[in-house]
C-alpha cells in the first residue's frame, strides 16, 4: 500500500485543522478550561472529541494545504480564533452568575470574604463561587456540555475550516456580548439588590428614631442573616433565569458560526 504526498497530507488535515478548533474551544469554554484540569486532561479531552466528531462528520471540507506553509498557518489562526470565540461567549454565561454574586455579597456586607476561583484561578467572594458551583452543576444537568459540542460539530459544517475564517464584524459581536453579561447579572442579583436596600434602609430609619441602638452591632449581623434568607428564596428563580440565559448563549454561539455570524 502506498500513498502519496497529498493523500498524506489530506489525510493528517483531516484531522489536524479541526483538531486545533476543538483544542481552542476545550482550552476556553467553562468546565472543560478549569485550572484543576491539567493540560494532559484537556489535550486526551480535545483528541477524544475530535475522534468522536471527525469520523461522524462526512461533509466536513478540508483544504488540502501544507501546514508550515502561509496559507496553513493563516488557517491555523483562523481555526484558534474560532474555537477561542465559542469558548469565550460561554464563560460570560458563568461570569454573570459570579459577577451577580459579587453585587449580592457586598449588597450582604460579606464582600470581604473571599476564596481562590478554580475555575479562574482568582480571588472572588464565597457568594460568587457559591453561583459558580450552582450554575456549573445546573448546566451539567441540563446537558449543555453536550449541546455545546454538538455545535461545535455542526460548526464545520456552517463554518468550514478555510483560510477565511469568522467575519470582522463577528469579533465585534463577541466583544458586544459583555453588554449582554452585564445585563443578565444585574438581573439575577435585582431581587437580592432590591430586598436588601430595603433592609438598609429600614436600619438607617432605626438608627436615626433611636440612636441609642447602634446600628453596626444590630445591623450588619442581620444584613447577613437576611442576604443568606434571600437568596434561597431566590435561587429557584435564579436556576429560572440559567435556563432562558444558557439557551440564549448557545443560540448565539450557534449563530456566531452561521455565514451571516450573529446580527
Amino acid at each position: 500500500m502506498e500513498l502519496s504526498t497529498a493523500e498524506i497530507t489530506g489525510l493528517l488535515g483531516s484531522y489536524m485543522w479541526p483538531f486545533i478548533r476543538i483544542t481552542a474551544l476545550v482550552m476556553t469554554a467553562p468546565i472543560f478550561s478549569s485550572n484543576f484540569v491539567n493540560a494532559r486532561s484537556k489535550l486526551l479531552l480535545a483528541i477524544a472529541i475530535s475522534i468522536v466528531i471527525i469520523p461522524a462528520m462526512p461533509n466536513i471540507n478540508v483544504p488540502a494545504v501544507e501546514p508550515l506553509s502561509g496559507a496553513g498557518l493563516l488557517i491555523v489562526a483562523h481555526q484558534i480564533l474560532i474555537g477561542a470565540c465559542m469558548g469565550f461567549m460561554l464563560q460570560l454565561l458563568f461570569n454573570a452568575f459570579t459577577l451577580a454574586g459579587q453585587i449580592i455579597a457586598m449588597q450582604m456586607g460579606l464582600g470581604f470574604a473571599s476564596m481562590v476561583d478554580p475555575q479562574n484561578g482568582v480571588t472572588v467572594p464565597v457568594i460568587s463561587q457559591f453561583y459558580l458551583i450552582f450554575v456549573t452543576l445546573v448546566f451539567i444537568s441540563l446537558d449543555g456540555h453536550l449541546i455545546l459540542i454538538q455545535i461545535l460539530a455542526e460548526s464545520f459544517v456552517t463554518l468550514p475550516v478555510s483560510s477565511s475564517g469568522l467575519p470582522y464584524t463577528s469579533f465585534r459581536d463577541v466583544v458586544a456580548q459583555a453588554s449582554w453579561m452585564y445585563a443578565a447579572a444585574v438581573l439575577v442579583a435585582l431581587p437580592a439588590i432590591g430586598s436588601l436596600m430595603l433592609v438598609n434602609l429600614s436600619f438607617g430609619i432605626l438608627s436615626r428614631a433611636a440612636p441609642q441602638i447602634s446600628p453596626f452591632s444590630i445591623g450588619f449581623p442581620m444584613s447577613i442573616i437576611l442576604g443568606f434568607v434571600i437568596i434561597f428564596v431566590t435561587l429557584p428563580a435564579s436556576s429560572n433565569h440559567l435556563v432562558t440565559m444558557a439557551d440564549q448563549m448557545l443560540q448565539m454561539i450557534r449563530l456566531l458560526v452561521q455565514p451571516g455570524g450573529i446580527a
